[in-house]
């Protein structure tokens, strides 16, 4: 092979790489930006939310263990599942998505909990309260798609929104003391 053959398809290659990605959305541009945007940061705290929760579900100690073991490995699953979701919604509006643990960091609004030991009260409470900031972050992101009429991405949030209140009342149910 010729070796400016060779170069002009090493150079095509490269070009193909930086080229944007063109997804069709009856969206504007500016919508696509803003919900894109506000998508990839609750995405990273949902992701978050999901290694918190997994955190707790494996260091979970004491005489409800197997009760609270496996109430947050059913919640774990729940938010782990929205994460997809989420990231091809993005995609779906032309938006580039988390491409890293690095980048979730950059974006991510809730705190992490690298304590050696958390008590299983604590736990539940920290969870509680994660929980309903992310309902909160949610409805936020809802009221910008109703300003841009993006009635798809606000008909999932709907349904993220009632699970995450649901795992806001299981938690507070099950760390209530009397």
């Amino acid at each position: 092979m010729p070796k400016a053959n060779k170069a002009d398809k090493v150079e095509k290659a490269k070009q193909l790489r930086k080229g944007p990605l063109k997804t069709p959305s009856a969206l504007g541009e500016n919508a696509r930006r803003d919900i894109s945007a506000e998508l990839n940061t609750l995405l990273a705290d949902v992701f978050a939310l999901y290694l918190k929760t997994k955190n707790f579900h494996w260091h979970m100690s004491g005489p409800h263990f197997r009760d609270y073991h496996l109430l947050l490995d059913e919640h774990s699953d729940e938010i782990y599942a929205i994460t997809d979701p989420i990231a091809e919604r993005v995609r779906k509006l032309g938006g580039t998505t988390l491409r890293s643990i690095g980048d979730i960091a950059r974006h991510q609004r809730l705190s992490d909990n690298d304590a050696d030991f958390v008590t299983p009260a604590d736990m539940l409470a920290e969870l509680r309260e994660d929980n309903a900031r992310v309902a909160d972050y949610m409805r936020k992101t809802h009221d910008l798609c109703d300003e841009y009429n993006d009635v798809a991405t606000a008909s999932l949030l709907e349904n993220w929104i009632d699970e995450a209140e649901r795992r806001v009342w299981f938690l507070f149910e099950t760390g209530r003391t009397v």
